[in-house]
């Protein structure tokens, strides 16, 4: 078996890239489909937002038991076959929740809507757990992990602040108003990206730790030790709320950006220009981030930049930027604090999943992950249904081709206030209740070498008296 090397990075990047073509197209325009093509209210969208996360936080602690208790295939892999049957029911989903039903009576539009987005959030539950639960098997040394967490944030940036950016030019004419077609062929191009991105995943990447259950056996796996582990995973409860603020940024803001750029500042392509800085800024921390975590540590440098991103947020309320440039500068280094928890999470979450292990002597990665992915989903609803109802509550009107000026600012105060409340949950999350210093987390990694060296050694002896 190989060694853990750059193939691993770029492949576990490219499924990062996958379920963003879905997943980040979804969250950033699905809003703006339904309320402009289809004439659905905002408050009936964030109802069903708030109501589809809430339904996906509990299948997403179903979905991961699944590959704890079963494996499928022969290739004795415990994550990747999972993902070879969920990344077509995604694609599919994608394509579906853009067709254009305008044309039917309200009460089946609302039907067909309530429908496909939930269709998608199974598809990408089904999806995102073994994904996500794939990093705790690819590697077991922390330096490795952080390498993977750098490198899927990069694939989720690429995607976001890379191809969705230039959604905007395609989706919106000349004079600001939305083009209704546009929506579903964009759909047809990223479901056919996403699948390509996630057959690089499959092979580029390999499962080293290894589960000798053969295909198709149960194992001793109990879900209720695995909550009770949970339960007591206190790093794990404090990347929860960290994550619900980073969602929040993700899926309340994220919705409002288009809409600032095409309708305050009357510039659709200041997206894409938006996108771009974004993008600097990520290649900049992703060069940087391996010596920044090396000399400063994980956590003390979410808490620093977090710590700044509040207090510039906050102070972005008192002041309207009226050229767009400026505002795009200022809005995204007051922001920064987001880039750098995306970047460094999924490092931290791996050390939870190592703490339980340290804790009980025993691995739980894909439930464990999978009760994460819990509090990741609330983040989303919370996000998407804060985001909705408060285009209702800045006076948004369905159906309109373009907005009053009056209703752009009130969505541009948006954009900046949901910021705030965010970070406010990353700091306590990642301050107050995650505990695992640069100390204690190489104390945890020294204790767990030395019982996996000692179980390698008794499974070795047991196999030479056979």
């Amino acid at each position: 078996m190989r060694k853990f090397g750059v193939r691993d990075q770029f492949g576990y990047m490219l499924g990062d890239i996958g379920g963003g073509f879905v997943n980040i197209f979804i969250g950033s325009f699905f809003l703006i489909f339904c309320t402009y093509v289809l004439d659905v209210s905002p408050y009936f969208m964030g109802s069903l937002f708030l109501f589809a996360r809430i339904l996906d936080a509990f299948l997403d602690v179903f979905m991961g038991t699944i590959p704890d208790r079963w494996k499928l295939g022969k290739s004795g892999d415990k994550f990747l076959p999972y993902i070879s049957i969920s990344k077509w029911l995604l694609a599919a989903s994608l394509i579906l929740c853009f067709v254009d039903v305008s044309n039917w009576n309200s009460t089946l539009i609302h039907i067909w809507v309530v429908v496909v987005y939930n269709l998608f959030g199974i598809a990408y539950t089904a999806d995102s757990i073994p994904y996500g639960s794939l990093a705790a098997v690819i590697t077991d040394k922390p330096v490795e992990r952080t390498k993977l967490s750098r490198s899927r944030a990069l694939g989720g940036m690429i995607v976001a602040y890379g191809a969705m950016s230039f959604v905007p030019m395609f989706i919106y004419n000349k004079e600001g108003e939305v083009i209704p077609n546009a929506f579903l062929i964009l759909a047809i191009v990223f479901a056919v990206c996403s699948l390509l991105a996630y057959t690089g995943l499959q092979k580029l990447t390999i499962e080293r730790i290894r589960d000798d259950r053969p295909a198709g056996v149960r194992s001793d796996y109990k879900f209720k030790d695995a909550l009770v582990a949970a339960l007591k995973n206190r790093p794990l409860l404090g990347m929860m709320l960290g994550s619900i603020g980073s969602l929040t940024i993700l899926n309340g803001a994220g919705q409002f950006a288009a809409i600032v750029f095409a309708e305050h500042y009357k510039m659709p392509s200041a997206f894409a220009i938006n996108s771009a800085i974004m993008i600097v800024l990520t290649l900049i921390l992703f060069v940087s981030l391996p010596k920044l975590v090396g000399r400063f540590g994980k956590r003390n440098l979410i808490l620093t930049t977090a710590t700044f991103s509040l207090v510039a947020t906050s102070s972005l309320l008192l002041f309207d930027i009226a050229n767009v440039y400026a505002f795009m500068a200022v809005y995204n280094i007051a922001t920064v604090g987001a880039l750098f928890f995306n970047m460094t999470v999924w490092a931290l979450i791996t050390d939870c999943l190592d703490y339980t292990e340290l804790q009980t002597g025993k691995r739980y990665d894909g439930t464990l992950y999978a009760i994460y992915a819990f509090s990741r989903k609330i983040g989303m609803g919370f996000g998407a249904a804060v985001g909705s109802f408060a285009l209702g509550w800045a006076g948004f009107v369905s159906g309109a081709s373009s907005q009053s000026a009056e209703v752009a600012a009130n969505v541009t105060k948006l954009y900046v206030l949901v910021p705030v409340v965010a970070f406010v949950f990353m700091l306590v999350g990642v301050g107050l209740i995650y505990n695992l210093n640069n100390k204690k987390t190489a104390e945890m990694y020294k204790t767990l070498e030395v019982r996996r060296a000692s179980a390698a050694n008794h499974s070795s002896a047991k196999v030479e008296v056979i």
